[in-house]
């Protein structure tokens, strides 16, 4: 598909065009990072009822959020109806030209409106689809509807945070969304490398309870095996030791990772104490997670008395893995971010200005990823220059569909 790029600004994905119906935070995550690649990425919006994401976020200026900006960049946004006959025939003319669909409705919302995979597919027999939902779309609970914070918890996922005896609170983001935007990437891009060899899309399903469920290491069977029902650690990991948060002299916070045997010897030479690397207490990985309580108590009352400002340093020539808590103050100054372009501008329409936000993950050598736009600073800005470039309908035509609201 023509993705309709400049072509010095391409990336890996460019020829992929996304249709994105998604709202809020999954959907719209796995269209953002599929623009990021080149994706030509079309956002949808009802014409009475844009993304609640426009609205979301702590800064704003005029009413305008910047959240926006990070979640709608590399898109083009317009609107169109899909409850009505003249949308849905519309939409499907979209999909004759597309090469994905990314949804995040309750499961049978699209099928509600004669917009389900079967159709889509007898329109073109390569789209992929991929539906993002809290619990899938089969098993009995799949017409739930589900968010991040509630996948979190029935997935066992919130259950590890936090510390014993505590309610267990969650992450100051929508994490759960997060994780069930990159596993719809994921399956995207899995789906468009298979249509290679059959010439045909199929449906990608992603869970956010599901998505949460498959990040979480060796708590099935730990469980299955030993009985186990791993609970939250606070600032460490059970059995690994040294690796917590230790508090400097001045009141910062810095992690120190020193759990593989020779850089616990490092550790203890720094610390001027290098016989605890013989000490039976300590000796192996075993050992120090038997004994990680002594040990945590050891290396703090160490830490206490240095400076965050030259412990990281220390540490980190001697070859221990440390590093501070940093703020996000911090982290836009920092100079290996900065380095790797992960700090990046988005010229922001609405304001006239740019505007910081993360750069693009991950990084390719021959086709990179970039930041060409941020969002469109209202709904259906980009409607003429879609609706003409893809469908040839023209101004008259668009002002028909405009009256009648579909557009």
């Amino acid at each position: 598909m023509n993705g309709g790029q400049d072509a010095s600004t391409t990336g890996a994905l460019d020829g992929i065009r996304v249709l994105e119906l998604g709202s809020l935070i999954a959907g719209p995550y796995a269209g953002r990072l599929l623009g990021d690649l080149g994706a030509d990425v079309i956002k949808i919006e009802a014409p009475d009822r844009p993304d609640p994401l426009r609205t979301w976020g702590q800064a704003e200026q005029d009413g305008h959020h910047f959240f926006w900006t990070v979640h709608a960049r590399n898109k083009r946004c317009i609107t169109l109806d899909l409850r009505v006959p003249d949308g849905q025939q519309v939409f499907l003319d979209l999909v004759a030209q597309s090469d994905v669909v990314i949804e995040n409705f309750r499961p049978g919302t699209l099928e509600r409106w004669g917009l389900g995979y079967d159709i889509l597919a007898r329109r073109n027999p390569g789209i992929v689809l991929a539906r993002v939902s809290g619990y899938g779309q089969t098993g009995p609970l799949a017409g739930r509807a589900g968010y991040a914070s509630v996948a979190e918890a029935v997935s066992g996922f919130r259950h590890l945070n936090g510390y014993p005896d505590q309610p267990p609170p969650r992450i100051a983001l929508s994490l759960g969304d997060t994780l069930g935007g990159m596993f719809a990437v994921q399956g995207v891009l899995a789906a468009l490398v298979a249509r290679h060899a059959t010439g045909r899309g199929q449906v990608v399903d992603v869970a956010l309870n599901e998505a949460c469920l498959a990040v979480q290491e060796s708590t099935i069977p730990d469980y299955d095996r030993g009985g186990i029902v791993r609970g939250p650690s606070g600032t460490r990991l059970e059995g690994i030791a040294p690796s917590n948060l230790y508090a400097t002299r001045d009141g910062s916070w810095v992690v120190i990772a020193a759990n593989q045997d020779t850089v616990f010897a490092r550790l203890c030479a720094v610390m001027g104490q290098p016989e605890l690397a013989a000490n039976p207490r300590f000796a192996d990985h075993v050992a120090r997670g038997r004994n990680q309580d002594e040990l945590d108590d050891l290396i703090a009352q160490w830490v206490a008395v240095q400076d965050s400002s030259t412990l990281v340093d220390r540490l980190t020539d001697a070859g221990v893995v440390a590093g501070p808590v940093n703020t996000v103050a911090d982290v836009v100054e920092d100079p290996q971010l900065l380095a790797r372009e992960m700090i990046v501008d988005h010229y922001d329409e609405r304001i006239g200005a740019a505007v910081r936000g993360p750069g693009v993950v991950p990084k390719l050598s021959a086709t990179p990823g970039s930041v060409r736009s941020a969002g469109a600073p209202t709904p259906g800005t980009h409607n003429a220059e879609v609706y003409r470039e893809l469908l040839g309908r023209d101004a008259e035509d668009q002002a028909r569909l405009r009256a009648a609201g579909v557009i």
